[in-house]
């Protein structure tokens, strides 16, 4: 596993026997994202420069002078015209998440510096969850453990609403992006009826997924699980609010593992609270949600600390998508998984 040398003993203009690397990655993350093989690779093509404390711009700033790459996770600072100022030799921003418009401005494309992306990565155990959470909310497993887990009588903790198999479900699915598709596969694998409602998906692309493509309200007010996978961009800001969530039908769930920007917090507790629709959330306006909160306590809600794209499988391959990326780099073949300045509109 990688140590932590001093960015101030690499060669200033990076110009030694190796190309230098900044790796702006935290240990715990490091001991996650990069397996040892993948570390030896990348020693093997390059000099790193580790930051254990990622998020310190003066460091980021220190290490950056000479160096060809940069690899960047969660929470590190926004690469702007001031970091590029030291960034002399820069070539590559790899970012070990998915949206990077957090860590990246205009400056960067502006200087002809490749962006990518591990968000691939994500799609599959995103959408793994996102079917955990259908299944229950269908069979109304949520209520069952907390009823039980709070001390209810096994008849009372045997009481829910209608419960049903996925197998014949209408699933509606709001956003046909990497994960909503891998969730389409699943659960249509598993007999579900699937609308979605997406602006971008063509009908040759809907018939490709097996979906049918429907209006925003059409897909609400039919569907029993509404599944949110859509992009974080200002048209999508609450687009699930108090009016859509009233036209979903009695018993209904809605699951969301992608932003809480997609959904008016507000209004989905307005909904939960009156036992009306049951949900299933990974993300939230406050992170780490408020040990008050009242979603904590309610026997309909299904919740985890956003982790539906925790697996220790999904994080080996983030940090070997970024390192691959800087494997292409030095060999000089093209980066795999590139952005373009328009996703600096996908907020977060």
């Amino acid at each position: 596993m990688p140590g932590c040398p001093d960015p101030r003993d690499a060669p200033a203009d990076g110009r030694g026997d190796r190309p230098r690397v900044v790796v702006a990655v935290p240990p715990g993350l490091r001991a996650e994202f990069f397996s040892d093989e993948v570390w030896r690779a990348l020693e093997r093509a390059a000099e790193p420069t580790v930051l254990d404390d990622h998020r310190d711009r003066a460091a980021v700033a220190a290490a950056l002078p000479g160096a060809r790459a940069l690899i960047t996770a969660w929470g590190a600072p926004k690469v702007d015209a001031g970091l590029l100022e030291a960034a002399d030799r820069l070539e590559l921003v790899a970012h070990t998440g998915s949206a990077v418009a957090p860590y990246v401005t205009e400056d960067v494309f502006r200087r002809g510096i490749a962006v990518t992306q591990a968000g691939d990565e994500m799609a599959r155990p995103v959408a793994e969850v996102a079917l955990a959470f259908t299944l229950a909310l269908l069979h109304r497993v949520h209520r069952f453990d907390h009823a039980l887990r709070g001390g209810a009588t096994w008849e009372a903790a045997s009481e829910a609403p209608a419960r049903h198999e996925i197998h014949g479900s209408d699933i509606g699915v709001i956003g046909a992006s990497r994960t909503g598709r891998a969730y389409i596969a699943l659960v249509r694998a598993m007999g579900a009826r699937v609308s979605v409602t997406d602006p971008f998906l063509s009908d040759a692309d809907a018939e490709a997924l097996g979906v049918e493509p429907v209006p925003l309200g059409t897909l609400l007010s039919r569907s029993r699980i509404v599944a949110v996978h859509a992009p974080v961009t200002e048209e999508t800001h609450r687009m699930i609010g108090a009016p859509q969530l009233a036209l979903m039908p009695d018993g209904a769930g809605l699951v969301n593992t992608a932003r809480s920007w997609l959904v008016d917090e507000d209004a989905l507790l307005a909904e939960v609270s009156s036992g009306r629709l049951d949900a299933a959330i990974d993300v939230f306006d406050a992170e780490p949600l408020p040990v008050g909160h009242p979603l904590r306590s309610l026997p309909n809600v299904l919740l985890t600390p956003h982790q539906a794209a925790g697996s220790v499988e999904c994080r080996r391959r983030l940090g070997a998508s970024a390192v691959d990326e800087v494997l292409r780099l030095l060999s000089g073949r093209p980066p795999a998984h590139a952005v373009t300045v328009d996703a600096l509109t996908r907020l977060h």
